[in-house]
């Protein structure tokens, strides 16, 4: 009996992330080529990516802060997700920039924490094999190839407008299904959220936190602008399909992987290692227009998400005290995807028409170098005085 509990939570688990990055599978890709398709400037497109990833950096916190207090993680979770899905279906009644821009607010505010509970359950559940991580989020990545293989065709066929239905259908099934999450909880439901900021003030978390800021400003360029860059290159919604596809076969390859990979290798080296993928990523996609080339630069996702994203998790959950698992997954997540990517689009958004996509790659490039330089200095120096 007791074993059945913990394989029915890892399988309720396992398919949040299968509806989860499947709805996002269709919106990364292609909800900014809708914009840019329905007549959106490459500033407009990314304010509203900024303002998105504002809330996306604002709201964990605060959702996190409530969750860890009352101790209520599973029913913000749910309300948040069914919430999120209603605004949503808002997309569909306008297509106007500014009516969009406060959908989008109000949207982000409640889709906010999603992701960020989610990972923070995930790691309640596997308790001590919290190595095997990777097998259960692959799950996310496996929905996202399968979304964008079939999108891109669909899309090709008919129209780019399908994908506002298609979000809200997957962010319903979402909804539904996130009833059956686990209510874990910690032990202390009532303390004040003042002691868990300071214990994510000390150095450590202060330098890592940072450092991944930088790295997720570096993908501001290709989660903003890629499918964008693609396009004007002459390439249709079938071949952008593919190149998010291969990207996320790559990750589910490391994935799977993750035990072994975490067993060998420390946090740190992983981590520093995938800066230095990115750097070459960025700068390959600052030159690179053949197909080919482009397509095999995408196989390094497997290292600047795949890898980065697994040992963030862990290395935040390390850093964290136990009272303060989900504020600390929040404040990741929320410096990380919430600011780090608001930076990146705005500052992509607003450089796009003036330097062009190819010159946004590089700056990525150097963004990233910068981060994995600064992260290792600081995890030498530290190795110096003990």
């Amino acid at each position: 009996m007791n074993t059945d509990k913990p394989r029915n939570a890892k399988f309720i688990i396992s398919s949040q992330y299968f509806l989860y990055f499947g709805v996002l599978g269709i919106f990364l890709p292609f909800f900014n080529l809708y914009c840019y398709h329905i007549g959106f400037s490459g500033f407009q497109i990314g304010v509203l990516a900024a303002l998105r990833s504002v809330t996306l950096a604002m709201f964990p916190l605060v959702w996190g802060v409530v969750a860890d207090r009352l101790n209520i993680r599973r029913p913000i979770y749910i309300a948040c997700n069914f919430i999120s899905t209603a605004i949503w279906a808002l997309f569909l009644f306008t297509a106007d920039f500014w009516p969009m821009l406060i959908i989008t607010v109000f949207y982000g505010i409640f889709y906010a924490p999603v992701i960020s509970f989610l990972e923070a359950v995930t790691m309640d559940v596997l308790g001590r094999e919290k190595k095997n991580y990777g097998r259960i989020r692959v799950w996310g990545s496996i929905s996202f190839i399968a979304m964008v293989l079939v999108l891109g065709r669909v899309i090709d066929l008919f129209s780019v407008n399908i994908i506002l239905v298609l979000i809200l259908a997957g962010s319903l099934l979402l909804s539904v299904g996130s009833v059956r999450i686990p209510g874990i909880q910690t032990r202390n439901a009532t303390r004040l959220p003042a002691p868990a900021a300071g214990s994510l003030l000390r150095m450590p978390v202060v330098v890592f936190l940072g450092c991944a800021f930088l790295m997720l400003v570096s993908h501001g360029a290709y989660y903003g602008f890629f499918s964008i860059h693609l396009d004007n290159l002459g390439y249709g919604s079938t071949f952008i399909g593919i190149a998010w596809a291969l990207a996320s076969t790559a990750e589910i390859l490391v994935m799977i992987q993750s035990k072994r990979i975490f067993s060998r290798f420390s946090l740190q080296n992983v981590l520093f290692f995938s800066f230095l993928a990115a750097t070459l990523r960025w700068m390959i996609l600052f030159k690179a227009q053949s197909p080919a080339v482009i397509l095999v630069s995408q196989l390094l996702h497997a290292i600047t998400y795949g890898t980065f994203h697994m040992a963030s998790i862990l290395y935040m959950d390390r850093l964290s005290p136990d009272r303060d698992k989900t504020l600390g997954q929040a404040v990741n997540n929320a410096t990380t995807y919430g600011f780090g990517l608001m930076v990146g689009f705005f500052v992509n958004g607003y450089l796009y028409e003036i330097i062009g996509s190819f010159d946004l790659f590089l700056l990525s490039a150097l963004i990233a170098l910068t981060g994995g330089l600064l992260f290792q200095s600081y995890q030498l120096a530290v190795s110096k005085r003990s």
